[in-house]
């Protein structure tokens, strides 16, 4: 269809008329203008209109090297030349072979099997479900243990076994009664400590608050689920030095699993290719998915060590079978531009380059520190939680009619920046491929946005 202000009307209309938008209020939704992407190159979108804007979420934590990365191009169009898609259920495809190969170097030690799935939610069922059957079946295992613990403020996914590990009311409250019951911890929430201890001057309850929760219920615990070091979805929550790995130690102390949720932290953007490895652990169990395939088809893998494997090995009529599976598994599109992925990694020496943006990114966040209504900026790697209060010194809180963070990211965008907030947190979390003008340009356009938004 030829681009015509014609066209461009009647996408807006089409979109508000049949699409249901996720995580959108969409009586909000309506009254406001579309934005419709039609081209991405690099770390930049362009709209129907013709108007750029700088992708300072990477298209939702996804597009690690950005748009058009023609190396991943190219993996997608010589993959379709040989086929699209081929069922994993008793069968192997190229692709599936060469990326679980390569997840498998790459991956904390320890970890040595890929089980396929095609997003972040459902790689972590996957892990809650091997987990259990795991206790339920093997010979190491333990049938009393049937729960979980997770951190309040926790964020899995949107499936019912991932949100009933889940801890953020917001998005979970209203499918209590369809979820199992889950143990949880408090979150390391050092500005709004639950425990009222200032940062810095703290004797780290939250690590004593883990340890009497796990002390008291391990008999019953089948696994620990963490997203090292972040907690996304729930602001940025930056845990402190030793936490994850005081996991890993009650765990093992304990006999209980320890599943690492690296769908939003992995593939670089703390700094290192995996969260965990900044503390030198190895989870039982690891998911992973957005970045995975440079946010260009939906892939999401479950890695498990050889102990829980084998805890699935049997004749075939004890019935000890995983039976998961999904119609897109190893979907061998997604695993030929996936292992381009992680070869980009390799050839370009991105991790190592990464550090000087890292830095960059640090001091560029200064000056929006001192800002009248920002409470605290929370960083780890590329992953910017930036929390607007109405109160500074109060650390009061905007009430939610204000929806300051929507009319924050609304002016960036007006400047040419896309990002997103949760609820009055401001997310950046901008491709790891992007320039260092715009880098700058990104923290510029959101100090702006910030100082027009809350000064008014």
């Amino acid at each position: 269809m030829e681009t015509t202000p014609e066209r461009n009307k009647q996408l807006e209309i089409d979109d508000q008329k049949y699409i249901w938008h996720p995580f959108t209020q969409m009586q909000d939704y309506e009254s406001e203008k579309p934005l419709i992407i039609e081209e991405g190159n690099g770390c930049i979108l362009k709209d129907t209109y013709g108007n750029e804007y700088i992708d300072g979420v990477s298209s939702l934590w996804t597009n690690v090297h950005g748009h058009r990365k023609e190396k991943l191009d190219d993996a997608l169009r010589k993959q379709t030349n040989k086929i699209a898609h081929s069922t994993l259920l008793g069968l192997s495809n190229i692709p599936a072979v060469e990326c679980a190969k390569k997840l498998i170097e790459i991956a904390p030690e320890g970890l040595t099997k890929v089980f396929y799935s095609d997003n972040g939610s459902t790689a972590v069922e996957i892990a809650l479900k091997m987990a259990f059957q795991y206790h339920q079946q093997a010979d190491s295992g333990d049938p009393n243990k049937t729960r979980f613990i997770s951190l309040i403020n926790a964020y899995h996914g949107d499936t019912i076994g991932s949100v009933s590990v889940g801890g953020i009311d917001l998005f979970h409250a209203t499918y209590k009664s369809l979820l199992f019951p889950s143990i949880h911890v408090e979150s390391p929430y050092c500005y709004r400590c639950p425990f009222g201890r200032s940062q810095g001057s703290c004797d780290f309850e939250c690590f004593k608050d883990m340890e009497e929760k796990v002390e008291a219920h391990h008999h019953e615990v089948a696994a620990f689920i963490i997203e090292p070091l972040v907690q996304g979805a729930a602001g940025i929550l930056v845990q402190p030095p030793g936490y994850l790995k005081k996991v890993r130690e009650l765990c093992t102390k304990h006999d209980i699993i320890m599943i690492a949720d690296e769908v939003a932290v992995g593939f670089g953007k703390t700094g290192k290719m995996f969260a965990c490895e900044h503390e030198q652990i190895t989870p039982d169990i690891m998911a992973v998915a957005k970045g995975i395939s440079g946010g260009y088809m939906p892939l999401a893998a479950t890695l498990a060590s050889e102990e829980i494997y084998r805890g699935f090995l049997d004749e075939y009529e004890e019935f000890k079978t995983f039976f998961h599976g999904h119609t897109y598994t190893g979907n061998p599109l997604a695993c030929a531009v996936s292992l381009a992925n992680m070869e980009v990694f390799e050839e370009e020496h991105i991790l190592e380059n990464l550090q000087g943006k890292i830095e960059l990114l640090t001091n560029r966040l200064q000056p929006i520190t001192s800002l009248a209504h920002v409470g605290e900026i929370r960083q780890r790697g590329f992953m910017v939680g930036i929390e607007l209060v109405a109160d500074k010194e109060s650390k009061e809180p905007y009430p939610l009619k204000e929806r300051i963070g929507h009319k924050v990211i609304m002016e960036a965008r007006n400047h040419g920046v896309i990002i997103r907030p949760l609820g009055d947190v401001i997310i950046l979390m901008p491709p790891l491929s992007i320039s260092i003008d715009e880098l700058t340009r990104l923290c510029d356009v959101v100090y702006k946005s910030i100082r027009v938004v809350t000064e008014e």
